[in-house]
């Protein structure tokens, strides 16, 4: 798996663009790099009025640090090559700010193209040469910058489902062209092709919105695709979420927005004498069926190769008996640019084996849970159709079993794949608008007897690059690791999912438990913050949020109990919780502000909904291992932690009233939370279940003089379930976070270095290659909310934390634990500041620690040592040590304060 060989080394290569070369005087100089608008590498599209500008330092010098910054921004890249700055030029500015800084030059209008570069001044005060050139260049940011109308194929007689439309426009031009770009919204997914050739390498394009709010459109740089000649524009429609016509109990089916599909297409070419032409969609856009029969996002797709219009999509194409393509409306949400990493195939998967159960029945097995789809390579009769039904498990007489696929769908079929050769040789073909989630294929049809290679599985995920990578010496663990990373990519999709296969749905919950762990392992910030317009646009006037997100309206009561309060804020929760991460891990402030009315509303409806302070609405820790937890107890719990986290967002945005008030809203509800759930006597919160107890610790709830005794009967539950954990999805984030922030990560290395019931390492023993739903095995094979154990990894095996006094890394705490059998660990975050390392071993009492801190950040670290005179850096005593600077001891720890740069700690261990 490419993406894979990426992580899984001891070291990554991140290809970034806009890289400099160091000043001269070698490695005294400072070089600046992988400059970044809006967390994106040469962006196009931008609909931000004021982007923000980040870049990362290089420097072989220890502390170094920028003392000031100036960023040019041009017009064009002459200006910007002649050092002219013509729509911003900051001078230099005094600051050791490189991350989010907002550009403050010229307006940006529409289709702007802006270059950039910028250069620092050193710890020293010594200025770096001027990066590479980088750019970002604007989207369409008025209404009347679209002349496109939405288009859709004429509707059915009937309510039948409509094949697939495709639509064609051709178009004659005469000059040398200078550039072109086409802005495209195909709704629900679209494929864009110009002149034979499909555009970019996007699939399942836009990502899902609530698209009566908005819409995202896609830009694309086609300027090497038109010809000064006849040309000709193509797209084909998907279903999508657009329109739901397969009935579930999510009830996307009834979703407001619903339509039949539509686009809307504008190619913009700028000729080289400075005139330009504009080709949009329109009355004279012709439209037609093609192959794709019947296409829906859970159901599957069926294509009939005899009805392949070759050649379609090129200008001389005979179009005649083609319709014209009727005007609509369109959808009612406001049009923006999709600024996240796009859905992509980012790998391939070969099947490991191949058995026929029934005769004519095979089953591919693909070694590994993943979600996407198979390309299937045949050959046979015009006529002939294969059926792949897809699944996460077989009988026990080798057939799928799809009955949890199946779970709460009510129309078949189900993860089912059709294709209808055409009978002209080897015919190679894969679904273009559904995704699945699968380890096993059941084929049907086939004309003969397959191989290993009739099929591939083509691994389908939002591309996010990657950002970290751990391993160990524990095999366990690093297994952990793995499957924790093939969940992550296979439940997102343009938003965050429960599992591939039966749902998709963006379970609030299962997200907000496994952010952290997204946020260290890949560079998934600019895609949460999507999903967090998904949660403002879902969001209803009392604040009150669904269980789902986007959600067509289904979510804001559990149907399933009568409920009418909804999901509550153990999985609401995800609205404060995840820009709350944003800020920490990625110092982003702006997602704060631009959400704050929301969140404090949200807190406000949890208000309304409180009982003397106390919440109970909602759902409990989902699928425990044995014991439940009162849900009053759990809500009140992330209740106290939103309000907490409001008050703490409105005194980074000056609002002190609202700080003070929700501060003290938050202390009155740890007052109601102890005196209705805790038990002096007993020292234990409710039921005294594992959940319950670390809720209390880890939203920082137990009074100070009971945090002992409470740690204690926490662990005395855990050595009295043999050492293992008893919680669910809820408990087992609280259990982490608990046992280690209150001095016992050894505890935790002992529950996750478990391999019988309930465990991750039970799963596995199992055969598992993601992880699992439930302990016991029962439900999805495929999901993420037990995900938090790998952001524990770096946090605590390897040490890498964002010190809780700063963001954004800025400074950093590196404090590795070496628990239980480990003899080694290493991890590396890839920060908004650069690279960040901590890789240690032991050999019998010697302990090694190697740290590599980015260029303008510091941080303190933490050695563990029997004798702290005794540790060295890089040979020498810490006293000596450049940059290096020793702050105290604590707990078997020699801590130190250093500055950026590579360093390499030796102690002695008890």
């Amino acid at each position: 798996m490419r993406w894979l060989i990426a992580i899984i080394p001891t070291c990554i290569v991140f290809i970034c663009g806009g890289c400099a070369v160091l000043t001269e005087g070698g490695d005294v100089g400072v070089a600046v790099e992988e400059l970044r608008c809006e967390y994106h590498i040469n962006p196009l599209g931008i609909d931000v009025a004021q982007p923000r500008l980040s870049w990362i330092l290089e420097s072989n010098q220890r502390g170094q640090m920028q003392t000031a910054y100036q960023i040019l921004v041009a017009s064009s890249e002459d200006n910007l090559e002649k050092d002219l700055g013509d729509l911003w030029d900051t001078g230099k500015v005094e600051s050791d700010r490189s991350i989010h800084v907002a550009y403050e030059g010229e307006p940006l209008t529409s289709r702007m193209r802006c270059f950039w570069k910028v250069r620092v001044w050193d710890m020293d005060g010594r200025p770096s040469r001027y990066s590479r050139q980088a750019r970002w260049e604007m989207g369409l940011l008025e209404e009347l910058d679209w002349k496109a109308k939405w288009l859709s194929a004429p509707p059915a007689e009937d309510d039948s489902v409509q094949p697939s439309p495709f639509f064609r426009k051709t178009f004659t031009l005469t000059k040398p062209i200078n550039q072109a770009r086409v802005y495209i919204c195909g709704l629900g997914y679209y494929e864009l092709y110009l002149n034979g050739k499909k555009v970019g390498d996007h699939v399942l394009d836009p990502a899902f919105t609530h698209y009566d709010r908005r819409v995202l459109y896609v830009t694309y740089d086609v300027t090497d695709q038109v010809r000064s000649r006849k040309n000709a524009l193509g797209v084909v429609l998907g279903n999508g979420w657009y329109n739901m016509h397969t009935r579930a109990v999510w009830d996307f089916d009834q979703a407001p927005w619903r339509e039949i599909p539509t686009m809307l297409c504008q190619l913009e070419v700028d000729f080289a004498d400075g005139s330009s032409q504009m080709i949009a969609s329109d009355s004279t856009w012709k439209v037609s069926t093609g192959p794709i029969l019947f296409e829906s996002i859970r159901s599957g797709e069926t294509y009939d190769a005899r009805l392949e219009k070759y050649g379609w999509d090129t200008a001389y194409y005979d179009d005649t008996e083609w319709t014209t393509a009727r005007v609509v409306p369109g959808p009612e949400g406001k049009r923006l640019a999709q600024a996240i990493p796009p859905i992509k195939v980012t790998e391939t998967v070969r099947p490991v084996r191949l058995i026929e159960p029934e005769p004519g029945r095979y089953v591919f097995d693909m070694g590994q849970n993943i979600a996407g789809w198979v390309q299937l390579r045949v050959s046979g009769p015009a006529g002939t159709e294969v059926v792949m039904k897809y699944g996460e498990r077989l009988n026990d007489d080798g057939t799928l079993d799809r009955k949890d696929t199946s779970r709460f769908i009510e129309q078949d079929p189900v993860q089912t794949d059709t294709y209808i050769l055409k009978g002209t040789g080897i015919e190679i073909w894969e679904p273009r608008f559904v995704y699945h989630g699968f380890q096993y294929v059941e084929v049907t049809g086939l004309p003969q007897e397959p191989t290993l290679g009739t099929l591939q599985g083509q691994v389908v995920h939002t591309s996010f690059e990657p950002a970290g990578d751990f391993e160990c010496s524990n095999k366990l663990f690093n297994k952990i690791q793995r499957n924790t990373l093939w969940s992550y990519i296979g439940n997102f999709h343009g938003y965050p999912t429960d599992c591939p296969h039966r749902e998709k749905n963006g379970w609030t919950g299962d997200a907000h438990l496994a952010a952290e762990t997204g946020l260290y392992n890949f560079a998934s910030a600019s895609a949460y913050t999507k999903w967090m317009n998904d949660f403002k646009d879902a969001q209803l006037e009392s604040g009150k949020l669904p269980g789902i997100v986007p959600t067509g309206g289904w979510g804001y009561t559990i149907k399933w109990r009568q409920d009418p309060n909804g999901f509550g804020p153990t999985w609401d929760s995800a609205y404060v919780l995840i820009p709350w991460y944003l800020y920490q891990y990625c110092g982003d402030m702006r997602i704060l502000a631009e959400h704050y009315d929301r969140l404090k509303r949200y807190v406000d409806y949890l208000t309304d909904q409180a009982s003397d302070h106390i919440v109970s609405i909602g759902l409990g820790d989902h699928a425990p291992a044995e014991t439940e937890t009162p849900v009053g107890l759990l809500a009140t719990g992330y209740y106290y932690a939103d309000a907490l986290i409001v008050s703490k967002i409105a005194e980074l945005l000056g609002e002190a009233d609202d700080a003070n008030s929700y501060a003290e809203l938050a202390g009155h509800i740890k007052e109601a939370f102890n005196a209705e759930f805790f038990d002096p006597q007993t020292g234990r919160y409710a039921n005294g279940s594992q959940t319950a107890l670390s809720c209390a610790l880890y939203h920082g709830l137990v009074e100070p003089q009971q945090r002992e005794n409470v740690l204690d009967n926490l662990i005395g539950n855990i050595e009295a379930n043999d050492g293992h954990l008893d919680a669910g999805i809820l408990g087992t984030k609280y259990l982490l976070g608990a046992l280690t922030e209150n001095g016992r990560p050894d505890v935790v290395y002992t529950m996750a270095n478990q391999r019988t019931f309930p465990s991750w390492g039970h799963w596995i023993d199992q055969g598992a290659t993601t992880l699992w739903e439930q302990w016991n095995g029962q439900g999805s094979r495929n999901h993420i909310m037990f995900g938090d154990i790998s952001a524990w990894f770096y946090e605590v095996l390897a040490g890498i934390n964002p010190d809780p006094n700063a963001v954004g890394f800025k400074r950093i705490v590196i404090r590795p634990r070496p628990l239980g059998e480990l003899k080694w660990a290493r991890a590396e975050h890839h920060s908004m500041y650069g690279p960040i390392k901590s890789a240690w071993r032991k050999s019998g009492r010697k302990f090694t620690l190697d740290v590599l801190i980015p260029p303008n950040t510091t941080a303190t670290v933490y050695v563990p040592t029997e004798e702290p005179g005794s540790v060295t850096e890089s040979g020498r005593a810490t006293s000596q040590a450049e940059q290096v600077k020793r702050l105290g001891t604590e707990g078997g720890h020699a801590i130190f304060a250093v500055g950026s740069g590579r360093y390499r700690f030796v102690s002695r261990l008890p």
